[in-house]
């Protein structure tokens, strides 16, 4: 096992997209670890340098990077070797940390989960407290922080062209999912050469659902293990923590939404104790929870969380 550190530059970045045709940035092998450094937001959002810390290639990547607009800053692609489609991408989040001492939010007119109620774009620049962990809201709370990043995927099909960051799909992306923080792992299908590993959009921290679009956005450094599965097929991502098995799903329907993620979850059982359909079935109506993991990314998302220790018990 070889552990690389991916710096965020002009070079290693891309500014709101997923394309097949996206040459590496970095090649490891399967199981090898990496660092990535992931910055986030536009010049607008940056606050007054000389209370905070602004990562210096900021400027840089802001000058430089060819920008879809809108979209996130994503660190990568990162190629794994000898992984082909069909082939699963296993993503073990092993440490994430804060890159600087603040984050922003916005509010903006025409977005969100209402967006017809909020009239006036509103940007705030929220202190971090990496020591403490929380977030120092303009109200005077002091909101604890947890972590994340909310970009995580893989290149798409080479037929679907450049794609926005914005909308999750099957290769990943926008998950928003506040579950994927340290200690928990993601799988997602491979569909071009290489996997090619892209993540950003770092999250200080985030309710379920995301309503006014933005979470604490800031910049985030997280260390990932990266293991080709050849044993999986997998069409559509997954996720476990050290205590619960995730399926997922995404629709612009959050009722289309709940059946995919409950259908994944049927499947997974039937894959992990042999239970067959309508067992399964129950054990969900049981002991999953079926939860609302973002309204605001175009397509909507829903995951469905059961407990190990209720499964293997």
């Amino acid at each position: 096992m070889t552990h690389h550190h991916l710096h965020a530059s002009a070079e290693t970045c891309h500014w709101g997209f997923f394309e097949a045709s996206l040459k590496p940035v970095l090649t490891v092998a399967s199981d090898d670890e990496v660092t990535v450094d992931t910055i986030s937001g536009g010049p607008e959002v940056i606050p007054d340098r000389s209370r905070f810390h602004v990562p210096p290639e900021m400027a840089e990547v802001h000058a430089k990077s060819d920008r879809m607009v809108p979209g996130h800053i994503l660190t990568g692609p990162i190629a794994v070797g000898g992984a082909e489609p069909g082939d699963v991408l296993q993503i073990d989040i092993l440490d994430v940390q804060l890159r600087q001492d603040w984050g922003w939010n916005l509010i903006k007119p025409l977005a969100g989960t209402l967006p017809d109620d909020f009239h006036e774009t509103r940007l705030l620049n929220i202190p971090l407290d990496r020591a403490r962990m929380v977030g120092r809201m303009p109200w005077g709370l002091d909101l604890p922080l947890k972590p994340f990043f909310g970009v995580m995927g893989v290149s798409p099909p080479a037929s679907w062209g450049r794609i926005s960051s914005l909308v999750p799909r099957a290769m990943g992306g926008n998950l928003d999912n506040k579950e994927l923080g340290a200690g928990a792992t993601l799988y997602l299908p491979v569909f071009v050469p290489g996997a090619m590993f892209s993540c950003g959009d770092g999250h200080g921290v985030q309710g379920d659902g995301e309503v006014c679009v933005t979470a604490i956005e800031t910049a985030l450094s997280g260390r990932f293990r990266l293991t080709l599965r050849k044993d999986l097929r997998f069409t559509y991502p997954r996720a476990e923590t050290p205590t619960h098995y995730i399926t997922m799903a995404m629709d612009p329907d959050l009722d289309q939404c709940a059946v995919r993620a409950l259908r994944d979850m049927i499947a997974l059982l039937g894959e992990t104790r042999n239970l067959s359909r309508e067992d399964a079935y129950t054990l969900c109506s049981l002991a999953a929870n079926l939860r609302v993991t973002q309204t605001v990314n175009g397509s909507k998302g829903i995951h469905c969380m059961i407990e190990k220790a209720i499964v293997h018990g």
